[in-house]
């Protein structure tokens, strides 16, 4: 195998560990934080949930947003939302999130550390909550018809591969930057994911693997702003 495509393999087991060891330790009162790091469109937390596959491949959960939200239809996303006011912190806010959309519960999501916040152009501040879901057969997947249209899983490592991916050259208040879109085919359907998604993904992955990924990412550096643009 060519070294620069080879992925250490990896267990769950080992990633709480390495995962625990690196946590970014979870921000616990990112409300009052909000106005130094948002601006007015507040915070907003994603569930990256990783489990191991019958092959023994790390995998990730995914949804297609439902196609009739006037945000972001029909794209694909990691379970998520914005932060509300009962929620102590990220993790709840993705937890709580990931119950209402997929009807994952919160018991069987053992959630390790935070990563690194991303910051979108409208300032909104997006933090990735890492949870590994140790049981999978446990979990019966069902889908908020309302916000969601489909529930499907693909292999962590490709997030770093350069294989069935492609980039859009991008500018912005004079930065010029690259998106990611990663094409996967799941049961027959092809999706695609990309933009900030596709970013969280690279993060992880690269986290998990500890390695870059096989391409040039160069990503928007406003992503990793800690002030509204």
């Amino acid at each position: 195998m060519d070294a620069k495509n080879a992925t250490e393999t990896v267990t769950l087991s080992q990633v709480a560990a390495q995962l625990r060891l690196v946590n970014r330790s979870v921000r616990r009162n990112a409300g009052s934080s909000s106005d130094s790091q948002a601006g007015s469109r507040g915070v907003a937390a994603v569930l990256v949930c990783i489990f191991q596959g019958d092959a023994g491949d790390l995998r990730v959960i995914l949804t297609q947003r439902s196609s009739s939200l006037s945000s972001h239809p029909g794209e694909v996303a990691l379970p998520g939302g914005k932060m509300e006011n009962g929620d102590k912190d990220e993790v709840e806010t993705a937890l709580r999130e990931a119950k209402e959309e997929i009807g994952l519960d919160q018991s069987l999501v053992d959630v390790v550390c935070t990563l690194d916040s991303f910051t979108m152009k409208n300032g909104m501040v997006v933090v990735p909550v890492i949870g590994l879901l140790h049981n999978k057969a446990a979990y019966r997947p069902t889908l908020n018809a309302a916000e969601v249209e489909a529930i499907f899983d693909a292999p962590l490592d490709m997030f770093l591969k350069d294989e069935n991916r492609r980039e859009v050259v991008k500018e912005w208040m004079g930065e010029t930057y690259l998106l990611h879109y990663f094409d996967y085919e799941f049961e027959g359907k092809i999706y695609v994911i990309f933009a900030l998604s596709a970013g969280i993904l690279i993060q992880t992955a690269s986290t998990v693997f500890r390695r870059p990924p096989d391409f040039i990412e160069m990503k928007p550096k406003f992503w990793n702003s800690t002030t509204s643009t």
